[in-house]
């Protein structure tokens, strides 16, 4: 079970984790410029929140500015998460996109918007930190996220594939970073409730993610994990401990080598 502090604790162990994050990956250097998603959720508002007091005490100079795209739903509640990162001191920056009406038109039937929605936002979250002059985007997913995501690639896409810590974005220009990757998501609400972050959803048209498969993954994790309270940091540790040889993937283990040795050389 994981145990959870409260107010200036919570907050101590979680730039702790942030911190370890930052220096394991090597996420961070002098002279970088962040554009930190912000989407109005719980895990962005924790990253920012994080983020921009590691940047106070931090040695290593870096900059960071909040970065929000728009869909392009009116509904969307844009301003109340400007407000937030104008009240925490970051500098705020609204991208507005034609999202939702690409989900429309493009979105095969029968198919949940989340991933396809997702994949849209983050390209042009990526046009965006290059007008910006950012030379990285920091992401909000947590522990929960990287462990579900594991699954779902697992069971659901046939490959043994994660969200990595720390990637260079196919444009070869912007690099993507998740500092949350070692907090696991019951740290998240908690600090979430305590500091009344102001969340908004994102006023989406269509059931999303809430029936499809990443829901089915996160109660799964959530199962294991109260027989098995360890399971979350299990996980991640594999993640970190490839073992090839013991998989079945012939570009990294040549199975022509598996064969008894020569009687001359035993």
């Amino acid at each position: 079970m994981i145990k959870i502090a409260k107010g200036k604790r919570l907050k101590t162990v979680l730039l702790a984790k942030v911190g370890k994050a930052i220096k394991d990956f090597k996420m961070i250097e002098k002279g970088d410029k962040i554009a930190v998603g912000l989407s109005g959720g719980k895990d962005s508002y924790t990253m920012l929140l994080l983020l921009n007091e590691i940047k106070k005490h931090s040695p290593v100079k870096f900059e960071i500015i909040a970065l929000t795209s728009h869909s392009g739903n009116k509904y969307y509640e844009w301003e109340k998460i400007r407000d937030f990162a104008e009240n925490v001191g970051v500098k705020f920056h609204l991208e507005r996109t034609e999202i939702i009406d690409i989900v429309k038109e493009k979105l095969r039937e029968g198919s949940y918007p989340c991933a396809f929605c997702a994949r849209l936002r983050r390209a042009y979250l990526y046009n965006a930190c290059i007008k910006l002059g950012c030379n990285k985007l920091a992401l909000g997913h947590h522990l929960d996220d990287a462990v579900e995501t594991l699954l779902i690639n697992f069971f659901f896409q046939g490959s043994l594939k994660g969200m990595p810590p720390k990637l260079l974005a196919e444009n070869g220009k912007v690099v993507l970073i998740r500092p949350l990757y070692y907090i696991p998501e019951i740290m998240v609400k908690q600090l979430s409730k305590e500091a009344q972050f102001p969340i908004i959803d994102c006023a989406c048209f269509i059931a999303c993610d809430k029936q499809g498969e990443r829901m089915e993954m996160k109660k799964l994790v959530d199962e294991i994990s109260k027989r098995y309270p360890k399971a979350r940091m299990s996980a991640l540790s594999a993640m970190k401990n490839l073992e090839p040889r013991y998989l079945a993937d012939t570009k990294w283990h040549n199975f022509d080598d598996e064969k008894i040795k020569d009687k001359e050389e035993l």
